[in-house]
């Protein structure tokens, strides 16, 4: 039997324990011993990126904002899928999980963090959009915790809260698009998007290629301007 290696490990400022493992040719980070992610289970990631970033190639002077690294998935579809001029910065709140991908997954995604397009941030995700000028990103990624319920950290709901929505609608240029990576498919948070005045679509997604199911879900929420456009990603249904 393939041995479940502990590799590394940290503490969240909320006093949690983060660990990052291998078994076999895969890595997981686990929090208090709960799973939280996979490098076997990208899928839902890159759905994140594509459901953002779709049309954003020809543009120019983009800005995307991701909100936590993981293991670089929703990273590397984005690069894809912006232009060679785009200004990708990462929100990463732990600096061992950055330290981890230079170190230990450097062949997975890790070498990404060296693309000149990338500025790399460690800092709450919720501050740096508190802080952000109005009107300034393309595309706002955000894989925090398991979404807007089922937390690990109670403290990242308010990302997902009134004051966190009101933050990323300023913070979007029009007709920009916030995506949300969530375990579940949360029918409240989807009105709290609209509350908000968003435009919401909800997108299925697949965690890998080969899953039968649809079993994690992408909230999109477009700034009112250009809404016709929508993602290619999943299986889109109605909120």
């Amino acid at each position: 039997m393939t041995p479940f290696v502990t590799i590394a490990q940290a503490r969240t400022p909320q006093g949690a324990e983060l660990t990052l493992h291998s078994h076999g040719a895969h890595f997981y980070l686990r929090v208090n011993r709960e799973p939280l992610m996979g490098t076997n289970a990208p899928e839902s990631e890159k759905a994140l990126a594509q459901c953002a970033c779709a049309g954003l190639k020809g543009r120019k002077s983009v800005h995307v904002l991701i909100g936590g690294l993981g293991f670089g998935f929703s990273l590397r579809q984005t690069l894809e899928l912006v232009g060679h001029h785009a200004k990708v910065e990462v929100a990463e709140l732990l600096p061992e999980v950055v330290a981890w991908n230079r170190a230990y997954l450097k062949e997975v995604n890790g070498a990404l963090l060296d693309d000149p397009r990338v500025k790399v941030v460690i800092a709450d995700v919720f501050q740096t959009l508190t802080s952000a000028p109005a009107a300034h990103y393309d595309a706002i990624l955000l894989d925090v915790d398991n979404g807007p319920v089922a937390m690990v950290q109670d403290g990242n709901a308010r990302i997902y809260r009134a004051r966190g929505l009101a933050a990323i609608m300023q913070a979007l240029k029009p007709g920009g698009r916030a995506t949300f990576w969530s375990a579940t498919p949360d029918r409240q948070f989807g009105k709290e998007l609209g509350k908000a005045g968003f435009v919401v679509d909800v997108v299925s997604s697949k965690s890998h290629a080969h899953a039968r199911r649809h079993n994690h879900t992408i909230f999109v929420a477009t700034r009112k301007e250009e809404v016709g456009k929508m993602m290619p990603a999943g299986k889109r249904r109605g909120s």
